[in-house]
């Protein structure tokens, strides 16, 4: 059962056409080279304008800006097809689907067209700090700090868990403006990191999974930014800008979760059906039929769940809690299945060579990054 055999109510043919075109490059290009890739703990940096000159880069951005014009649907379908031939290292989803947003629906005209077409050649690789060494989920109380000094800011903090850190030249900031206030007092810079003396890069963190991604600790030490630099131009309005894009943020945790089920589903039925036990097929065990029956069925509603989520996100219409909920049982569900479909491979499945060892590693960080599972169910409860 294959994504291209069960198309999703929101895909339209011109989707459908991407997604074929999308996943003949990752499979053609990239998928050869991930071994090498994770054993680096980074994908090149060059990978960036590659993706760029292939049209994979910031599809919904309006043409103005040098985008593709096209909608959340165009971005869930490169989000997918990555999802699905396991380039985990590749965060090109963050960075068309959360952070070109950030510009698009918060930045100033001028920031718009100064970022926005570079992001859509890839010569900007971009990232968004929140996370802290002390701070998780609770974005309120960051301690990163943006002091007004004329034209300019001064950032000083450490950011850590940062998707991207190593590669990203255009990096989110989530400051402190005014340490006094709780969320008023947050707000959103934009640093050109080759342009800001102070900045630094810290280690390339060592992860369970996702090993060719380069998620790091990056450290402000007096980085100068100008003011021009604040995202909207307007301070404190950071967290309410946050608040504005976790969403989709967390419908693109989801469409990752169910593109990755759905290919451990793939891998493990081609597995049994393979491989040989007792002088029969795996498969021809009543159990293992069972089993991936079942995997079946979570796999399916999990996708019936995710495209309608996608139905009322291109309507405008999915909220914060449902989103939550989304991110939420999804991972959940992903767990699981990859628990389930590694069981089948036996041995081999703890091997890294086998695919679902990847995709189990990779699974766990789901229910982490975000906002924790947790926190997605205290949120949703607060609609009920």
């Amino acid at each position: 059962m294959s994504l291209p055999n069960f198309p999703s109510p929101w895909m339209t043919e011109e989707h459908r056409t991407l997604q074929d075109s999308v996943a003949r490059f990752f499979n053609e290009r990239w998928v050869p080279q991930t071994a090498a890739w994770r054993e680096a703990g980074i994908m090149p940096r060059a990978t960036w304008q590659e993706a760029g000159a292939q049209g994979l880069l910031c599809l919904s951005t309006p043409e103005a800006y040098g985008g593709a014009g096209g909608d959340f649907g165009h971005e869930a379908v490169v989000i997918l097809e990555a999802a699905r031939a396991n380039l985990s290292g590749f965060g090109g989803g963050l960075h068309s689907a959360i952070v070109a947003p950030y510009l698009i629906q918060c930045g100033t005209e001028e920031q718009r067209q100064r970022f926005l077409p570079r992001m859509v050649t890839g010569e900007l690789a971009s990232a968004i700090a929140m996370t802290e060494p002390g701070t998780g989920s609770d974005l309120q109380a960051v301690r990163t700090v943006a002091q007004r000094d004329g034209d300019h800011y001064v950032i000083s903090g450490a950011k850590t868990f940062i998707t991207n850190g190593q590669n990203a030249n255009l990096i989110v900031v989530v400051c402190k403006t005014d340490r006094e206030a709780a969320a008023k007092g947050i707000s959103l810079f934009l640093v050109e990191t080759d342009q800001a003396p102070g900045f630094r890069r810290g280690r390339k963190l060592d992860k369970v999974g996702l090993k060719a991604q380069d998620t790091s600790e990056l450290f402000f030490d007096e980085v100068r930014v100008p003011a021009a630099n604040l995202l909207g131009g307007v301070e404190g309005r950071g967290f309410f800008q946050l608040m504005e894009q976790l969403p989709q943020e967390r419908l693109i945790i989801a469409l990752q979760g169910v593109a990755a089920m759905e290919r451990a589903l793939d891998e493990t039925l081609k597995y049994v059906k393979d491989r040989k036990a007792f002088g029969r097929a795996v498969w021809d065990f009543q159990n293992t039929r069972f089993k991936l029956a079942e995997v079946q069925a979570t796999v399916l509603a999990t996708r019936a769940f995710v495209d309608a989520c996608m139905v009322a996100h291109l309507l405008g219409e999915l909220d914060a809690a449902r989103a939550a909920l989304a991110k939420s049982w999804v991972s959940e569900q992903q767990c699981k299945v990859m628990d389930e479909c590694l069981q089948l491979f036996g041995g081999y499945g703890y091997m890294m060579e086998y695919p679902i060892a990847e995709l189990y590693v990779d699974a766990r960080v789901q229910r982490i990054y975000g906002g924790t599972n947790e926190i997605m169910k205290e949120l949703a409860s607060r609609f009920m």
